[in-house]
């Protein structure tokens, strides 16, 4: 049994191996080295580009957490945690669909 300080390592070893697995086992040509493990656990080993980055780590309209840039797992949105938090300005967290602001909650 591993300690508790080496699960989390060995689990993102698994999903590591995981993804590099899910894609060796296909033909040479068909390999896109990203897509999901299970369905589930994005993974993308492509090389990152900037558009690529702003749009996983700071997209205020997306969802809080994004598929990692390079790797395996989920990432923090910057952009989504600033304008919820209120850091860029009443009319982004405004344009934020499905957000419920404190005034519209008199509303409801």
């Amino acid at each position: 049994m591993l300690p508790k300080d080496k699960k989390g390592l060995a689990l993102a070893a698994a999903a590591l191996g995981a993804a590099i697995a899910t894609e060796l086992k296909k033909p040479a040509e068909e390999r896109t080295w990203n897509g999901t493990i299970a369905g589930v656990v994005p993974y993308d080993f492509r090389v990152p580009t900037a558009d690529t980055v702003r749009e996983k780590l700071w997209n205020p309209a997306g969802n809080f957490w994004s598929p990692s840039v390079f790797g395996v797992g989920w990432i923090p949105n910057l952009g989504r945690l600033a304008a919820q938090t209120g850091l860029l300005g009443e009319e982004t967290r405004q344009a934020i669909p499905g957000q419920v602001l404190p005034e519209d909650e008199d509303d409801a």
